[in-house]
């Protein structure tokens, strides 16, 4: 039955046969409802978690997570043979990086990407060899820079000529010997948001293609740099192979004049490949993606008259993202008149921006279902927002929930394993919440709650706490 705020819904989004329904793809593949209408992930009840952990709760199916990531490395091994040559790919760990995540993609034979010290520390406490990871970042410390030189990280990817000089100087005074890429810009605008766009001109990360020449020429003066290739990464949330294509016939251009200097080992492309938030998304498949963009890169190098180098990938948000679903109590439902004269529900959660800043961030877009049960209700139109006081504190912006929903019941939104907790913040002085693991039945915390405690730990004027000499 269509209501009145149905004028109020984007183009996009339709009025769902069954409000209960769980889109294929948004989902972890093991999401189902049990026989209460009860929403279940990998064995798991929501209300069993809930009950558990309370909520906010970030819900990670560990084994959505392990056969993604198997997948990108089976599809990408199998294309790069098909195309004589060898792939690489590495679990960008912005996504979302903890120590027990590091050694799920070890364990799947991923690579591990950081771009921070922190996220370095992450990394090596979790075991991960410091041969197998790669170092973005466009503004690495010298601290920073001296401990990946330090423990051996695998590859730095540079990121502007003082970044060069600093290595250079890093590795005169200890002797060490560094593995490089240099990280380009090869003009192709992702079809995404500005800010999930590197790849034009205007931004912070990589050389501009005529300044990298420059750039890898002094790399090959420094005896302490070895350059070992090209990267490129051209956004996130891409759909398609077409950005891919074109931004690698451009960067193969450069890789074959610096050939004529010397050998140019490896080629990274980056990640971006994107994921389903919502039923209208439609995601290219993981064997497409790699099938696709290791042939053009092929067939780019033999009409250049060049070998296929070496490839590298770094998916992160196609991996960790679908397997992630975030649970929250409801706590108040308002109906608000709006100047049309139609009326959108507002649904308020136990959580928000400060679990999920991307609405905020970027106008991303959710879905929401019911979990603690099979709602009975006709769709309403709602918006689910969150505790904070902003009025740009949404969860998700358009969505079908029934019209039965009230206080106390668990409200679930999918595909949140990526960017959700890396963004998490304590506005408003709101814990973060715990990430918990689920596989066969059984749940684990991978990543502990806060307390308001543990926010006020922070805080040196607390039972007469004295501020550091000097930060007076």
């Amino acid at each position: 039955m269509l209501l009145p705020a149905d004028s109020l819904a984007p183009e996009w989004l339709t009025v769902p046969d069954d409000a209960n329904d769980l889109a294929d793809g948004v989902w972890p593949a093991s999401a189902v409802r049990d026989a209460d209408g009860v929403l279940d992930i990998a064995g798991v009840s929501a209300t069993a978690l809930a009950r558990t952990y309370g909520t906010p709760l970030q819900v990670l199916d560990e084994d959505e997570v392990r056969g993604r990531a198997r997948r990108f490395r089976l599809a990408f091994d199998r294309a790069a043979a098909a195309n004589s040559t060898t792939a690489q790919v590495y679990y960008a760990g912005k996504a979302f990086l903890c120590t027990t995540i590091a050694r799920w993609m070890v364990d799947e034979g991923l690579r591990v990407d950081v771009c921070t010290g922190g996220e370095l520390a992450v990394a090596l406490a979790a075991g991960v060899a410091p041969a197998s990871l790669g170092f973005h970042g466009n503004n690495k410390s010298v601290a920073e820079l001296e401990r990946a030189v330090e423990v051996g990280v695998g590859t730095i990817i540079v990121d502007s000529a003082i970044e060069i000089e600093r290595l250079a100087a890093i590795t005169a005074r200890t002797g060490a010997s560094q593995r490089v890429l240099v990280r380009v810009i090869s003009g192709v605008h992702a079809e995404t948001h500005d800010f999930l766009a590197t790849a034009h001109e205007d931004q912070k990360f990589g050389f501009p293609l005529p300044e990298a020449e420059k750039a890898v020429a002094r790399i090959r003066e420094i005896p302490g740099l070895v350059f070992a290739g090209l990267h490129c990464h051209i956004g996130s949330q891409i759909f398609g192979v077409a950005g891919f294509r074109e931004s690698a016939s451009r960067v193969l251009d450069l890789h074959a004049t610096l050939l004529e200097g010397g050998p140019v080992p490896q080629l990274n492309l980056g990640g971006g490949f994107g994921i389903a938030y919502t039923r209208v998304d439609d995601p290219t498949p993981i064997e497409e993606l790699a099938d696709a963009i290791v042939a053009s890169v092929a067939e780019g190098c033999a009409a250049r008259g060049i070998p296929v180098p070496a490839l590298s990938f770094e998916p992160g948000r196609a991996i960790v993202g679908t397997a992630g679903v975030t649970l929250y109590e409801v706590g108040t439902t308002k109906d608000v008149t709006v100047a049309t004269g139609a009326v959108r529900r507002y649904v308020s959660v136990d959580g928000g921006m400060s679990d999920n800043a991307r609405p905020a961030l970027y106008g991303a877009q959710y879905s929401a279902r019911l979990a603690s049960r099979a709602g009975s209700g006709e769709p309403r139109l709602s918006r689910v927002v969150g505790k904070h006081c902003e009025s740009g504190d949404i969860v998700v912006d358009h969505e079908y929930l029934p019209d039965d929903l009230v206080p106390g019941d668990l409200l679930a939104v999918p595909a949140t394993g990526a960017y959700c907790v890396p963004l998490a913040s304590n506005y408003n002085h709101v814990p973060r919440p715990p990430v918990i693991a689920v596989r066969d039945g059984h749940s684990t915390v991978i990543v502990r709650g806060e307390t308001v405690d543990d926010v006020l730990a922070r805080d040196a004027g607390i039972d007469g706490a004295k501020a550091p000499e000097g930060d007076q």
